[in-house]
């Protein structure tokens, strides 16, 4: 096979994108394939402002922030054996992963 694999982790916590882009590194490297990553992407941060009361007090206004942290890996030198590997593969529910062969 010997193609690259290119995976996108994406997620609103970062601890579940780290804990889950070491689990994918351990399962590639276990079935002999070579890893480069995870390199983190810039991060996406939203900020809504709210009026804190819709009568009066117009300048209280109140900021939410809601940042998405992503992460890159590539698979060298894949196998059938490395395939099988990531698609046994359980992740968090929080996390959106985004595979390119």
């Amino acid at each position: 096979m010997s193609q690259k694999i290119r995976i996108k982790l994406k997620s609103y916590d970062y601890n579940l994108v780290d804990k889950s882009a070491e689990k994918i590194v351990k399962t590639v490297k276990s079935t002999g394939a070579i890893v480069k990553g995870p390199i983190p992407l810039p991060t996406n941060k939203k900020i809504y402002t709210v009026l804190r009361s819709p009568f009066v007090n117009k300048k209280a206004r109140e900021q939410f922030q809601l940042s998405s942290y992503k992460r890159l890996l590539d698979i060298y030198s894949t196998t059938s054996k490395t395939v099988d590997a990531l698609m046994k593969l359980e992740l968090p529910s929080g996390v959106e992963v985004e595979i390119k062969v």
